[in-house]
């Protein structure tokens, strides 16, 4: 019996497939199956209006409220290091987890599976930033992570990070964010235009504009109390889209797990070494190289744990940041994945881009496809709520790179009111410079394989040099001013140039010479441990063979000078307890998605197909 229910399904499959081939072919069949499945634009009614309304008029009192007595630079950049850990948890979350993170999330998972799990799933790396990190950054007092390079290393390491940082921010991720928030806007809105503006230009304008409003006035408190409140709708909103996804999918969970093991080597969490975009190896060489840079030595995530009250709640912070990261598998590329088992199913219709699933589509598609009124307003406003936060996130750590790593070198007799007033405009100036860049950003992502992986790759040859520095930095104190200072400056021309090469290079683009196409076609994970490894001889090297840095000078900053009863203090049992349950559901999570189709793969896989062939013959 079961296996005739696994015949009868396969063979529906196989027409689904030539279905979804018809609709890809022809317009008016995808209107038509559009129609026919309830998948077609819905608009927003009356309830879902007010949900928006009443959310934005909520966040908006708490912005108004926490950006009281921003009078010094340590209000406005810092909260007055007074923020506590369910806010500081929650802001690492929210800032992190943007628009462009649900949208692109949610089209890797339609079109990729779990095989980008592996950055969520190291979330353990958000535990380093509280335990191993932070204790070095909160001893300095230091605003931003170039003023620590300048404490350890030199003026000179500063520069190059801060002009590295404030480029990176302006040209990826600001934009990225933006071009997310807009194509999202874009699906759920079509119809909206002012003036000559279409949907994309409206949603991109509004929201870059508003987010920047109360980036400009609010400082760092705003963002953060903001942000938890985001993290919660964000969190609420992408569980219904779960539940509903698995209610309409034939089989529910348990139908998801067929799905994904009979398209075992597309949607699979681990992929063999012949995987020529994600090879489990290089995945394994990759994510925790990124993921180091990101939440342990960049602005715009340890800024938060800067503003804490102390050591403690700093880490306490990371702790619950941690626990809450875990969560994007299940509530963004879960979904996705259910989503690309609809459309095979043929229950919904997915937008399609050339001979595929246009997955930077898929999120806001299901919003509209699978939600009734009210819910649907609930995450379309936590959606929003996403871009807002990563945005004013940026905003923010961008205004405080510039005032605090260039404008105060510059000027040190700059008083605390002019530094706030600078940083005001310095937040400006990256909204002005964030939609200058969306018409570039939008062609890029457009000829793409999709946001995210477009921002993972861009993160490979970015973050090996900064990682290198700072682990090297503070666990070996040998490593001097001049080793980080080439290493930082090698590292990142080598990560650039092999990014110009891979955009013009390759197969299916310039082909001659061929050792450039080579450099081109070379996988970008692989590239980022070949980068970080040179990066990091660079680095010995260099240092080795200068003289070594006074002891005095880094006193506090390395893990052999660091005050180690100090640290021992800040620990409380509690701290141990909770890190190592959240450690325990990363691997659980780890394991089980690891073999979750184990006992699903469909025992008549085979004779499923030739019942499907036969079915095909019989119906022509």
């Amino acid at each position: 019996m079961v296996n005739t229910l696994n015949w009868i399904l396969m063979a529906q499959a196989d027409i689904a497939d030539a279905v979804n081939s018809a609709v890809e072919s022809n317009p008016q069949v995808a209107e038509a199956v559009a129609k026919a499945t309830g998948s077609t634009s819905v608009s927003l009614n009356a309830l879902d209006w007010a949900v928006i309304i009443g959310y934005f008029v909520i966040i908006a009192g708490v912005a108004i409220w926490a950006s009281r007595g921003q009078n010094t630079a340590s209000d406005f950049f810092l909260g007055s290091r007074n923020i506590g850990w369910f806010a500081i948890g929650g802001s690492l979350f929210a800032s992190n987890v943007g628009s462009e993170h649900i949208v692109g999330l949610a089209g890797s998972g339609a079109n990729t599976g779990l095989s980008l799990a592996h950055w969520e799933l190291h979330a353990w790396v958000l535990l380093m930033l509280g335990w191993v990190f932070v204790p070095y950054y909160y001893r300095s007092k230091v605003f931003t992570m170039p003023e620590f390079l300048e404490k350890r290393f030199s003026p000179t390491a500063r520069w190059i990070l801060s002009i590295i940082s404030l480029a990176a921010y302006v040209l990826t991720k600001v934009s990225v964010t933006v071009y997310a928030g807009a194509l999202v806007f874009n699906v759920l809105f079509p119809d909206f235009h002012l003036g000559s503006l279409d949907a994309f230009w409206c949603g991109a304008l509004l929201t870059i504009i508003l987010t920047g409003i109360y980036s400009v006035f609010g400082g760092l408190r705003a963002v953060l109390y903001t942000d938890a409140c985001q993290a919660i709708i964000l969190l609420l909103g992408s569980i219904f889209i779960l539940y509903f996804g698995l209610s309409k999918l034939d089989g529910g969970w348990s139908g998801l797990r067929d799905f994904t093991a009979t398209h075992a080597s597309q949607y699979a969490l681990w992929h063999p070494l012949s995987d020529k975009d994600f090879p489990w190896l290089a995945i394994c060489i990759a994510s925790p190289i990124i993921g180091i840079w990101y939440w342990c030595t960049d602005q715009y995530i340890v800024q938060r744990t800067l503003a804490a009250k102390n050591l403690t709640i700093a880490r306490r912070g990371t702790i619950w940041g941690a626990a809450l990261k875990v969560m994007p598998v299940m509530i963004f590329l879960i979904p996705g994945l259910i989503g690309a088992a609809l459309h095979h199913q043929g229950v919904i219709q997915l937008p399609i881009k050339g001979t595929g699933i246009d997955g930077d589509r898929v999120f806001p598609t299901l919003v509209t496809a699978l939600l009734p009124p009210g819910l649907r307003g609930l995450v379309i406003a936590g959606l929003l709520a996403a871009l807002m936060s990563s945005l004013s996130s940026l905003f923010n750590s961008s205004a405080a790179l510039f005032t605090v790593d260039i404008y105060q070198k510059l000027k040190k007799e700059a008083s605390e009111k002019e530094l706030v007033y600078v940083g005001k405009i310095a937040t400006t100036v990256v909204v002005v410079c964030g939609l200058i860049w969306i018409p570039i950003m939008k062609q890029v992502a457009q000829g793409g394989g999709g946001l995210y992986d477009y921002l993972q790759n861009v993160q490979s040859f970015l973050a090996p040099a900064i990682t290198a520095t700072f682990l090297l930095g503070i666990f070996w104190g040998r490593i001097n001013a001049k080793g980080a200072v080439w290493g930082l400056t090698v590292g990142f021309i080598l990560g650039m140039g092999k990014l110009t090469i891979q955009t013009f290079f390759g197969t299916g683009k310039l082909e001659n010479p061929a050792f450039l196409a080579a450099i081109g076609n070379f996988n970008a994970y692989y590239a980022c441990g070949v980068l970080f490894l040179a990066s990091a001889i660079t680095l010995i090297v260099v240092s080795l063979l200068t003289p070594p840095q006074d002891p005095k000078q880094i006193e506090g900053l390395t893990f052999a000078s660091i005050n180690k009863k100090e640290v021992r203090d800040s620990i409380k049992p509690v701290d141990i307890v909770t890190t190592l349950i959240v450690v325990a559901m990363i691997l659980t999570i780890y394991l089980y998605f690891s073999f979750w189709t184990v006992g699903h793969e469909p025992e008549a896989v085979q004779a499923a197909k030739d019942l499907a062939d036969q079915a095909g013959q019989f119906l022509q």
